[in-house]
């Protein structure tokens, strides 16, 4: 067994594919409407759907929001530059909740952004920054 896909039900399709293909840098692998049941499914992903675990984009016709509720977390990605990141999303209009830095309790660098539909998604780095790659000044931040 392996996993296949996590669906997020959402608001705008548009919307949520500009999100995760023009700000997470995902691709569109497929999408499909269901007239029948008035719906329409959008598979996004970093790789082919045979070889990695993607998202699917549910949008049922005529709903425009959903309540997130309290038992869902987050969907994890992994990234080579956290910092970088962070900057590359906030300049493509990506909500960053959480800004980068050690977790709570721990030395993993993570941070959190928010989908157009309030979902959660965890950033954390891959790699160990060395001491080249510093956090950048909080100046430099809020600039």
């Amino acid at each position: 067994m392996r996993m296949l896909h996590t669906m997020l039900r959402v608001n705008n399709l548009d919307e949520s594919l500009k999100f995760y293909c023009d700000v997470l840098g995902m691709k569109l692998l497929r999408q499909k409407d269901y007239p029948g049941g008035e719906f329409t499914l959008a598979f996004v992903g970093y790789g082919d759907e045979s070889e990695t675990t993607v998202i699917e984009l549910t949008y049922n016709w005529g709903v425009d929001s959903y309540e997130i509720g309290n038992a869902y977390g987050h969907i994890a990605l992994g990234v080579d530059d956290i910092y970088e990141t962070c900057e590359k999303i906030r300049q493509l209009g990506g909500n960053i909740t959480r800004e980068p830095g050690p977790m709570k309790h721990g030395s993993t660098v993570i941070a959190f952004v928010q989908d157009p539909n309030g979902y959660k998604i965890e950033l954390i780095q891959l790699k160990t920054q060395d001491s080249s790659q510093k956090q950048p000044s909080v100046a430099a931040a809020n600039a």
